[in-house]
């Protein structure tokens, strides 16, 4: 689970998907018409001064600025996600070591209010959910054990929102290609219906080579982020369980005072 968020790194949470959403909104609207009339007449031009178009300019006249732009977008919003959740799901975040021992010196010395200081100025998940507990337990060990599920269940919401947006990454991005695709072969099939005779091959090289190519750049970017999804989300899961049981270890001492009272 990760660090408590602020109220502004929760708006930024949130930002990634709607701008994700607004670039890929924006770049349907201006994918633009003539890529395949530029596209020939660059190809006709090149081919009567016998000259070969270099591989990059050939990539940039095939997928289209608009297309383009998406996938870089895309790919920027990806690292900046991954990076996020790499730092959120860390050890010294989720359950860090100088806090367990700080807090289980306090309470072996019976310095309460010095644990519960110790653990509020934590923002670590194991110090939010320590610091709840002892909050609640002047009613009882059962409210203090309800307030830790409470807290831990609210910052586990969180970082599966975090980690659910490289989720969604994998899942647009291949969905771009295939509109990519679906794009291209209308743009190839919309050449051999006006073409009163069977076209040249370098007449359909356009529409078909957009069609490649967006899935290709989909899939490059869809398996990064499915993958590192995957992976950080078994990491996040071993963690909480981890802090879930210190949590529990540490508290438990309360719960054997409470039933030596009765």
């Amino acid at each position: 689970m990760p660090l408590k968020c602020s109220r502004g790194i929760s708006r930024f949470c949130l930002t990634p998907t709607w701008l994700t959403l607004f670039v890929v909104a924006l770049g349907f609207f201006a994918l633009p018409t003539d890529t395949l009339v530029y596209a020939q007449d660059v190809a006709a031009n090149e081919g009567a001064d016998g000259k070969n178009e270099s591989l990059l300019f050939w990539l940039v006249d095939s997928l289209g600025w608009g297309y383009i732009l998406i996938f870089l977008s895309l790919s920027f919003i990806l690292v900046a996600l991954f990076i996020m959740n790499v730092l959120s799901a860390r050890r010294d975040y989720v359950c860090p070591q100088h806090l367990i021992e700080g807090f289980e010196a306090h309470l072996d010395e019976k310095q309460y209010q010095e644990a519960y200081e110790l653990a509020k100025a934590d923002d670590s998940f194991l110090g939010n959910v320590l610091a709840a507990g002892l909050s609640k337990l002047s009613s009882s060990y059962q409210h203090a054990h309800t307030a830790m599920e409470e807290v831990g269940e609210e910052e586990d919401m969180k970082l599966d929102h975090r980690l659910s947006y490289l989720a969604l990454i994998g899942t647009i991005s291949p969905m771009i290609g295939l509109f990519g695709t679906v794009h291209g072969m209308i743009d190839a099939f919309y050449v051999i219906a006006q073409s009163g005779t069977t076209p040249p091959a370098s007449q359909l090289a356009g529409g078909i080579s957009k069609a490649l190519l967006t899935t290709l750049v989909g899939l490059f970017i869809a398996i990064p982020a499915i993958t590192a999804y995957n992976i950080l989300r078994n990491r996040v899961q071993r963690l909480v369980l981890e802090a879930g049981i210190t949590s529990e270890n540490l508290m438990g001492r309360f719960e054997k005072v409470g039933n030596k009272k009765d």
